[in-house]
């Protein structure tokens, strides 16, 4: 029996109205889970990226890649985590120091390989980009140390290594 685990699933998409609906409607439809969903358009602009992370078992992946290749605007699918692959996310934190917190908070930033983005007295704007399980300890570790305000992550990002492609 297959367990459940998180796949990053990379699909090239036609460019038009609707066409992510459709995508997100196989999902929703079916009873899947999207964790995370990220859309921008490629080099060429008439094909958009969509990187989503989902969880399920080798057999739940292999049918959601099938079906969204039925999909009419949808050009070629793979399932990232198969392969070795590169996977970051960007995090947009905010929060709010005291005085006696400032420091810590500046070491924190440091160490974790963070940018502080916008410094206020009454609040503090934080980037980080690295992966999804660092980001996760950083915003624990953050929050330790001051008042969070306001999380916003991307969601995953990622790319195979290598040479190979997922080509149109």
């Amino acid at each position: 029996m297959s367990s459940r685990k998180r796949h990053i699933v990379s699909i090239l998409l036609q460019n038009e109205v609707g066409a992510l609906t459709r995508v997100t409607s196989l999902f929703s439809t079916r009873g899947y889970n999207i964790e995370s969903l990220n859309v921008a358009p490629t080099d060429h602009p008439t094909i958009s990226r969509v990187t989503l992370v989902t969880t399920g078992t080798e057999a739940v992946i292999h049918q959601i890649i099938n079906q969204s290749l039925k999909l009419i605007d949808v050009i070629n699918v793979e399932d990232i985590t198969r392969d070795q692959h590169v996977e970051r996310e960007l995090l947009l934190l905010k929060l709010q120091a005291s005085a006696d917190q400032i420091e810590n908070l500046r070491l924190c930033v440091r160490s974790a390989g963070a940018k502080i983005l916008i410094d206020h007295a009454e609040s503090f704007t934080i980037e980080l980009i690295d992966s999804e399980s660092r980001i996760t300890s950083f915003i624990a570790e953050a929050a330790g140390i001051a008042e969070l305000l306001e999380v916003v992550r991307s969601g995953a990002l990622a790319i195979r290594r290598g040479a190979t492609t997922l080509r149109a």
